[in-house]
């Protein structure tokens, strides 16, 4: 049960977890300092009992209006065990700055280069943060609620890019 995963938690990061709940479909919860996630994410993967080995699946939330705006929300997964426990993080506007994870699974790498680029929140450690579906000179972050629906980014020139493979057939073929 999950939910000795939270127990767990707790009682390992008294300071650090500020809050645990169970969600509608049954999975736990745990609010967690953001300062600090690294470090639980590492507990989670690394301690036997615990044994989370899959990469989480990490998304935004953005709360417009409301202090802290954003929170990150990682969705563990031990397949071992069969259990799942969603980490959230809140993160204020004005300091949109969080440890990485992929120090810890590497396959959180493109999901916070997802959030970087949508939402505009900055992963310290990352090995590549860079902008993932947006072109580099794309202005603000599309998937923030104040962006402007309607709102025009300047024109860029088109690229020209090498062909990245060549397939069968002669050469001057199209």
């Amino acid at each position: 049960m999950a939910k000795a995963v939270t127990e767990a938690l707790l009682a390992r990061f008294p300071k650090v977890v500020t809050g645990a709940a169970t969600g509608p479909g049954g999975d736990e919860t745990v609010l967690v300092k953001k300062e600090h996630v690294a470090e639980v994410c590492r507990f989670l993967k690394e301690d036997p009992a615990m044994d989370f080995n899959m990469a989480p699946y990490v998304t935004c939330v953005d709360y417009l209006g409301q202090e802290p705006r954003f929170e990150l929300v990682y969705n563990c997964l031990s397949t071992t065990k069969k259990w799942r426990v969603r980490l959230r993080v809140r993160v204020a506007e004005g300091d949109a700055v969080v440890p990485s994870v992929t120090g810890v699974w590497r396959g959180a790498d493109w999901f916070e280069r997802y959030c970087f680029d949508m939402y505009g929140l900055r992963f310290t450690g990352h090995p590549d943060l860079r902008r993932l579906f947006m072109y580099d000179e794309f202005v603000g972050h599309p998937l923030r609620k104040d962006y402007p629906l309607r709102g025009r980014q300047p024109l860029t020139e088109e690229r020209s890019w090498p062909e990245p493979f060549r397939g069968p057939g002669p050469a001057g073929r199209d």
